[in-house]
């Protein structure tokens, strides 16, 4: 499985993400599927703009199997807001079945202002969480690295950004999120209310979490700083402890690896103030939660950005754009589709033997970013506006 993690990492140079992934292509790597003439592919539509992106990437996927000669079978299940309404359940037993037994997951986005007073078993989040756990997928990679073509979208000066190519790594399955006990009580003798969550890291979840952040590092700049709070928190003691502890019992890692460590606070600064010190960034749960979604606007849009979460080999992984479910522009034919599209090239790469397939994708992405055409969130002056549905359809043309 390792060898499926190295390189999941975003190239605004086509040639060069090709050469990188060559590169890792003959080190054992893992998938979930042989190559074969029809793959069963899960879709989660979920809320706000998914259905929107989904139906954007589909045509793409179906044109460049036409091309490949194989043929996807897609089958959607629901997730989230809509999985609430429909069986109120925010990841229901129907939906596992038809991602535990599919090749493999392509999910858009969920959430909603709809359900954000619903009980937290009822909220669309607590279905994305059930999903990771139940599906083992306790590796999410996160890239963000500097498209060219739309360095002048970012918020931060070029000089600042030029040249950031960062992979956060982060532990999905653990931490604060996950731990228990947790709740909201009410003192019944003064009224007042107290809520309390765990955060727990065994050795174990530590350790797994950190050898993936090491291999994905030897396959780019030999950098990996770990984020935590231990100078407060117990839990993030154990953390760097047993990080530093896996670094040191390989003599791999500790001869090719150069491992730092930062706290979180420093780390949200840093990627700020000087965003090109970071490489590999591993990170627990809701620390890397924050962390890669700053680390994804360096690029100037989370439109633009594809992961991975990732677990046992042999089954499915998941794959999904960085961004949320945007119900503010949801139904309006103004979201970018680019990072579901990105996100269906990593799946056909990683999970289904088909990097032919994922070349092409990924050089239709380029081919139109080297064009006029711009969705709202990363429109300059001089490019043409243009709708999800366009975008889309913009690169089947360029296919």
């Amino acid at each position: 499985m390792m060898a499926l993690l190295f390189a999941i990492c975003l190239f605004s140079n086509v040639e060069a993400f090709r050469m990188t992934t060559n590169r890792i292509g003959n080190v054992g790597l893992s998938m979930a599927v042989s190559k074969k003439d029809v793959y069963t592919v899960t879709l989660l539509p979920g809320d706000g703009i998914g259905p929107e992106i989904l139906q954007a990437t589909t045509p793409v996927l179906d044109e460049v199997a036409s091309k490949l000669g194989f043929k996807f079978n897609f089958r959607e299940a629901d997730i989230g807001g809509i999985a609430i309404d429909n069986h109120n359940d925010p990841f229901p037993d129907s939906t596992y079945e038809a991602c535990s037994t599919a090749d493999s997951v392509l999910l858009a986005s969920i959430g909603g202002y709809k359900w954000d007073s619903n009980p937290r078993e009822l909220r669309p989040e607590s279905g994305l969480l059930k999903m990771r756990k139940s599906m083992g997928l306790f590796a999410n990679l996160r890239p963000a690295k500097v498209i060219p073509q739309l360095m002048d979208a970012s918020t931060l000066k070029r000089e600042i950004i030029e040249g950031v190519d960062i992979m956060v790594v982060r532990e999905l399955t653990g931490g604060i999120y996950f731990g228990t006990p947790k709740g909201i009580e009410t003192d019944p003798a003064t009224g007042v209310r107290k809520g309390y969550s765990t955060g727990v890291y065994t050795d174990t979840e530590i350790e797994r979490i950190a050898k993936v952040a090491f291999d994905v590092a030897m396959k780019r700049n030999g950098k990996v700083c770990s984020i935590d709070k231990a100078n407060v928190l117990e839990v993030s003691q154990l953390w760097r402890d047993v990080v530093i502890a896996t670094h040191e019992a390989n003599a791999d890692y500790k001869k090719n690896i150069e491992l730092s460590h930062m706290y979180v606070d420093n780390c949200a600064m840093q990627l700020i103030r000087w965003p090109k010190q970071f490489d590999t960034i591993v990170t627990g749960n809701m620390f890397g939660d924050i962390i890669s979604d700053e680390a994804s606007m360096l690029v100037g849009s989370l439109g633009m950005l594809p992961s991975a979460s990732l677990g046992d080999p042999s089954g499915p992984g998941v794959f999904e754009p960085c961004h949320g479910s945007a119900p503010d522009i949801a139904g309006q034919d103004k979201a970018n589709p680019l990072a579901q599209i990105l996100s269906a090239a990593m799946m056909c790469r990683y999970d289904l033997d088909r990097g032919d397939a994922a070349d092409m994708i990924e050089a239709a992405v380029e081919k139109v970013l080297d064009g006029n055409q711009r969705t709202g969130d990363i429109m300059e002056d001089g490019y043409t506006l243009v709708g999800c549905k366009e975008m889309g359809e913009a690169v089947v043309n360029a296919l």
